[in-house]
């Protein structure tokens, strides 16, 4: 049985993005590169809703043959573009899906339930969501998160997207202090 994990970056005041859907008023640091290319390590599949897909499509794909980029984001990038890509999506369509289109398979909006339980009972890697904050809350909501890993770094951004968007109650698997980082990594069940 394979697990699905959700890997996500919060601000300390609980936080997934800032005001106006900013991303990068979170606060990142190498750690978080180091630890999501970790976990790209021990999967096989991306778990993605569109929106996640599409900046992920469009960032990804040239960073792997990009000398100014670190070895890091290098290998994610090759990661990214080789791993399976299912993506949760009523609107976009295999033409959408770019330098991708050969590993990446959508999934309607409303099968989105069975398919993941179908991915969790096959045999592979982990699943992996980044991102997606809409599909995992659904997800964990329909008991099909198996782990929910929050970088938590050290800055208050006083407003944006709260990381959940419904109510869960969740067992602490670990807490750690990533490597070379200010980022705290909790690590979480379903309770």
């Amino acid at each position: 049985m394979r697990k699905v994990i959700v890997c996500g970056i919060v601000s300390l005041d609980g936080f997934f993005e800032g005001p106006g859907k900013n991303v990068m008023a979170m606060p990142f640091d190498a750690g978080f590169s180091a630890y999501n290319v970790q976990r790209l390590r021990s999967a096989d599949t991306l778990l993605l809703g569109r929106t996640s897909f599409e900046g992920f499509r469009d960032y990804w794909p040239p960073v792997a043959d990009d000398e100014a980029q670190d070895a890091i984001e290098r290998e994610i990038s090759r990661r990214n573009n080789a791993i399976e890509k299912v993506v949760v999506s009523d609107s976009l369509t295999l033409d959408d899906a770019g330098p991708w289109r050969d590993t990446t398979r959508i999934v309607p909006r409303a099968d989105a339930v069975a398919a993941v339980a179908q991915l969790r009972e096959g045999d592979g890697g982990d699943v992996l969501i980044f991102g997606s904050r809409t599909l995992w809350n659904h997800l964990l909501a329909a008991g099909q998160v198996d782990e929910v890993h929050l970088m938590v770094g050290p800055t208050a951004i006083a407003g944006g997207t709260p990381a959940f968007g419904e109510p869960a109650a969740l067992r602490l698997l670990g807490a750690s202090v990533l490597d070379d980082s200010q980022l705290v990594l909790l690590r979480y069940a379903p309770a």
